[in-house]
């Protein structure tokens, strides 16, 4: 909420590194519409590959993990319907709290809105979600000797419906005024609704779906197809660091929202340059087998498995993939390191 008291004091004078991120994501928003007149195919399997990753690593985050990849994505799809143990609930839950965003009107945006996303991701719980905290609560670190840090200290219980309802209102109406650039207000809702911490648990699920729902409503619609939240677990020592800067003396005037909105922003600007490059692999004609040649020896890391060269290429089957890396070992061009679901591949050096 204090986020929003004096935006023109506290983000009128945005950073050019800021500012250049900011325009490559409005280019990328520029091509959107493109994509999807033009490459529809690949736009469903992109929003298919994102869901899964989005969903898993979310969760993971929080150190929800199914280990079972096969019977993740059964979870994913629905086709599960004795769920074993929590972390398979909460799975599931973030499941319908994601999908409701992306597939629903989820309008308005109002605290009724944030209880019922709580409500979805402890729904397959035995626990009453959908309700504000009770207590006042710490965000800590816990270091492996037993020793507590204290990250930052939340609104208190107390006043937390209060800050809750203020921040939605005065999003809305900093939307309305068109003063800033909508990119830079989405974050500082996420970042205020962190700090706030509405809940005694689920809060970091709750703002990184919401923050989806809040960028494709600005007209932002890259979350769709590339997973923002696979993108902050692959980050995530920055990702808590930022955060961790910006709640510093936040309930104070003193706070500054920069460093966690510059990783935002980045973030961004990184998921709609994967966008591009997947949509211009798509359209450059090449085949599928060219398609992983070029990925395995030019973009690929050192070291990779064939999940990621999957994850790289939609649309190609791992038959294919696997079809390649064999021509590219018969090559001395790759070698293959261990056997099964731990495979790697090791790129030799000089083939690039």
């Amino acid at each position: 909420m204090r986020s929003f008291a004096d935006l023109d004091r506290l983000i009128g004078q945005v950073p050019a590194h800021v500012v250049m991120h900011l325009r490559a994501i409005d280019t990328g928003r520029g091509s959107e519409a493109l994509y999807r007149h033009q490459l529809p195919a690949l736009l469903t399997e992109l929003a298919s590959r994102a869901r899964v990753q989005s969903i898993t690593a979310s969760s993971a985050i929080e150190g929800v993990v199914v280990a079972d990849v096969r019977r993740a994505r059964r979870i994913i799809d629905g086709d599960v319907v004795q769920l074993r143990n929590r972390s398979e609930q909460e799975f599931a839950g973030y499941r319908k709290t994601l999908d409701y965003l992306f597939q629903e009107d989820w309008q308005p945006l109002n605290l009724g809105l944030i209880l019922h996303l709580h409500r979805l991701l402890w729904s397959e719980t035995a626990l009453d979600g959908g309700r504000l905290k009770l207590d006042d609560n710490l965000v800590v670190d816990r270091s492996p000797d037993g020793t507590v840090t204290v990250r930052f200290v939340p609104v208190s219980a107390a006043k937390t419906e209060s800050y809750l309802v203020g921040l939605l209102e005065q999003y809305q109406e900093a939307q309305l005024a068109e003063r800033h650039h909508p990119i830079l207000l989405v974050g500082l809702a996420v970042l205020d609704l962190l700090v706030i911490h509405p809940f005694a648990d689920g809060n970091g699920r709750v703002a990184r779906a919401l923050t989806n729902a809040l960028l494709i409503d600005s007209g932002y619609e890259v979350c769709r197809w590339v997973s923002l939240e696979q993108s902050i677990a692959d980050t995530a020592d920055e990702y808590y660091e930022t955060l961790l800067r910006s709640t510093h003396d936040w309930h104070s005037d003193r706070s500054d929202p920069w460093p966690w909105l510059s990783y935002f922003v980045a973030t961004l600007a990184t998921a709609y340059e994967t966008f591009a490059r997947k949509a211009a692999a798509d359209r450059s004609g090449s085949t599928k087998q060219e398609r992983v040649r070029t990925h395995v020896l030019k973009h690929a890391a050192p070291v990779f498995k064939l999940a990621e060269v999957r994850s790289a290429l939609p649309g190609v089957s791992d038959q294919t993939i696997r079809l390649v890396l064999d021509q590219l070992k018969a090559e001395k061009r790759v070698m293959p390191e261990g056997t099964g679901r731990a495979a790697r591949w090791r790129r030799i050096p000089g083939t690039r």
